[in-house]
C-alpha cells in the first residue's frame, strides 16, 4: 500500500521550491523502491515552514519543515515515511500551535485535501451546503445567510443577506453572481489561498448564491497576477460541471448556474466593486456614480450580487450548519470569523482564521511571534495600503469592524503588516500618496489632484520647507479627499497618511504636542 505524502502546491510554497522538494522525493522514493502517492495540497498557511512536507501516519500526518530538496536524502535516511525523528520533524500537523488554536471554519479544508478532487471536497462536507440550499426556497437561502450575520469580507463589511435580499426581490430574466477576487491590497493573501486550496468551496458558494437569487451566470473576476489559482479554478470548474454540480439541472434540481473565471488587467481600483463591473464588461475599469447599486443595476445593467471571495467561501458551511451555529463565533455585530493574513516584519508570517475578538496584540505575538528583526513592533498597518497605520498602545484592539472605526481604523480584507521601530512613517505617508496617484482611475478630481498634490506636499514636509504651512496644507488636502471623493481609493488615503501624522508626529518634524495642529 502507498504512503501518502502532502507537499503543497501553494504559491507561497512554489516560490519557495516545493515542486523540486516534490521531484526529490520521487526520485528518491523511487531509488530506494518504496512506494508513494504524493498528493498536492494547498498551503497550511505557515509560509515561514514552506517547504512543509506532511506524511500520513497511523498516528495522523507528522509534519517535517521547512524542507528543501536537498534535505530529502537526509529525510528517508532518518524513515520519515513512518514518522522517523529528523530535525526538521515537527509532530502532528494538527497538534502545532499555529493550527491548533485557530477556527478555521471557511478554511477547514486547506492544507488538508487535494483541491481539484471532488472525492475529497466531498469526503470533507464539501456540496452539504448546496445539497441543503437545493431543498430550500431563494428566500429560506437568504434568510440563513441574514441569520448568521455574514458581513462583507472584502473591506466593507456591508451585510451580506442584505445584498442578497434586495437582488432576490428585484425583478429581471437575468442576473448574474460576481465574484471580487481582484485582491490586490497589500498583505493580503486569503483569496488566493482559498483558489488555489479549495476551489470548490468557492464554487459551492457562488452555485448557492444563485439558487437563492434565481441567477444563472456567474463570474470569478480574477486579479491577473494569480495565474496558479486561475489555472486551479478552470481546473476545478471543470470537474464540478461534468459532475452536474455546475450547468444545467445541477443534480437533478431543474435549477441553472454556469461559472466563468474573467482575469482582470492589473488596476487596483478594479478591486472597486463598480470598476469592476466596468471592466467585466470590456471597458475601462472606472468607478460608477451609485445609485443605482449593482444589486439594482449591475453587470449588463441587470440585478448582481457581487461578493469578495472569502465572503462567498463562507456560505457553504451557513447553509450546511446553520446559520445560527456561524452566528455563534465572533462579537458585537462582528460575527464569524475572519481569515487574517499576517505579513511585513514578524517571526511566522502567515494565515491565522480566528473569531472575531482576537487583539492585534495576540496576532503579532503569539501568532507572528513578534518581528523578524528582533525590534520592537512600533506600528501596524491594516486593512491594506489605504488601512490606518496604528502604533503600540492600540494594539490591544479586539478585531472588529466597530471597535476599529471607534479609532478610525478598518479591518479591510483582514491583512496584517508589521513594521519595526526602523519604520520612517512620514515616508510611509508620502507612499500612500504615490500609491493613491498611481492607481487613481482619474475620474473624479479630489482623488486624481488630491494624490498628486499629496505628493507634492509631502517631500515639502519631509524637506522641512515652511513646514506649518505644509501640514495644514496636508491636513486641508487630506479632508477634501476624504469627503469629496467617488469611492475609496482617494477617500481612504488619508487614513493612513494622517494617522501617521497623528500617531508618529516626530517623523513628520513635530513635537507629539503639536499633533492636533
Amino acid at each position: 500500500m502507498s504512503i501518502k505524502v502532502y507537499v503543497p502546491r501553494d504559491s507561497s510554497a512554489l516560490s519557495l521550491g516545493a515542486n523540486q522538494v516534490a521531484m526529490a522525493i520521487l526520485v528518491e522514493a523511487a531509488r530506494r523502491g518504496a512506494s508513494i502517492d504524493i498528493v498536492r495540497n494547498g498551503s497550511r498557511g505557515m509560509f515561514w515552514l514552506e517547504t512543509l512536507v506532511e506524511v500520513a501516519t497511523l498516528d495522523g500526518r507528522i509534519a517535517y519543515g521547512p524542507v528543501q530538496p536537498q534535505d530529502v536524502h537526509g529525510l528517508f535516511e532518518s524513515n520519515f515515511l513512518y514518522g522517523g525523528e529528523h530535525h526538521l520533524r515537527l509532530g502532528l500537523t494538527e497538534d502545532l500551535p499555529f493550527l491548533k488554536n485557530q477556527e478555521r471554519l471557511t478554511f477547514a479544508r486547506v492544507g488538508i485535501t487535494d483541491p481539484v478532487s471532488l472525492v475529497d471536497y466531498v469526503a470533507y462536507d464539501g456540496y452539504r451546503g448546496l445539497k441543503r440550499a437545493l431543498g430550500m426556497d431563494g428566500a429560506g437561502v437568504v434568510k440563513q445567510v441574514t441569520d448568521s450575520g455574514l458581513r462583507g469580507r472584502g473591506g466593507a463589511a456591508f451585510p451580506t443577506g442584505i445584498k442578497w435580499n434586495t437582488v432576490l426581490n428585484t425583478g429581471a430574466a437575468q442576473k448574474y453572481i460576481v465574484c471580487n477576487a481582484d485582491e490586490g491590497d497589500s498583505g493580503t493573501y486569503s483569496d488566493r489561498m482559498i483558489m488555489e486550496g479549495d476551489p470548490f468551496v468557492l464554487i459551492e458558494g457562488m452555485t448557492i448564491a444563485g439558487i437563492a437569487v434565481g441567477a444563472t451566470q456567474g463570474y470569478i473576476y480574477l486579479r491577473s497576477e494569480y495565474p496558479h489559482a486561475y489555472q486551479v479554478l478552470k481546473e476545478a470548474i471543470a470537474v464540478a460541471t461534468a459532475s452536474n454540480y455546475l450547468g444545467q439541472n445541477i443534480l437533478g434540481s431543474g435549477k441553472t448556474f454556469h461559472l466563468e473565471v474573467r482575469r482582470g488587467a492589473g488596476a487596483y481600483v478594479c478591486g472597486e466593486e463598480t470598476s469592476l463591473l466596468e471592466s467585466l464588461e470590456g471597458k475601462r475599469g472606472i468607478v460608477r456614480f451609485k445609485p443605482p447599486l449593482p444589486a439594482i443595476q449591475g453587470l449588463f445593467g441587470q440585478p448582481t450580487i457581487i461578493n469578495n471571495v472569502i465572503s462567498l467561501a463562507s456560505v457553504p458551511i451557513i447553509l450546511d450548519r446553520g446559520g445560527v451555529f456561524y452566528r455563534d463565533y465572533g462579537m458585537g455585530r462582528s460575527r464569524g470569523t475572519l481569515p487574517i493574513q499576517l505579513a511585513g516584519n514578524l517571526k511566522h508570517c502567515g494565515l491565522v482564521e480566528k473569531a472575531f475578538g482576537v487583539t492585534l496584540r495576540e496576532l503579532l505575538y503569539d501568532y507572528g511571534g513578534g518581528s523578524a528583526s528582533g525590534r520592537p513592533i512600533r506600528a501596524v498597518q491594516v486593512g491594506g495600503p489605504l488601512g490606518s497605520y496604528l502604533p503600540e498602545s492600540q494594539f490591544d484592539t479586539p478585531l472588529d469592524y466597530e471597535a476599529f472605526s471607534s479609532i478610525w481604523a478598518v479591518l479591510g480584507h483582514g491583512g496584517i503588516v508589521a513594521f519595526d521601530d526602523t519604520v520612517d512613517m512620514a515616508h510611509m505617508a508620502r507612499y500612500a500618496m504615490e500609491f493613491c496617484a498611481i492607481e487613481s482611475c482619474g475620474k473624479c478630481t479630489p482623488c486624481r489632484i488630491g494624490s498628486t498634490r499629496g505628493v507634492e506636499v509631502m517631500d515639502k514636509i519631509i524637506k522641512g520647507q515652511d513646514h506649518a504651512a505644509n501640514i495644514q496644507l496636508l491636513r486641508d488636502l487630506s479632508d477634501t479627499m476624504l469627503n469629496a471623493s467617488l469611492c475609496a481609493l482617494g477617500g481612504m488615503t488619508p487614513y493612513p497618511v494622517l494617522s501617521a501624522l497623528n500617531h508618529f508626529p516626530q517623523d513628520f518634524g513635530l513635537q507629539k504636542t503639536q499633533q492636533a495642529a
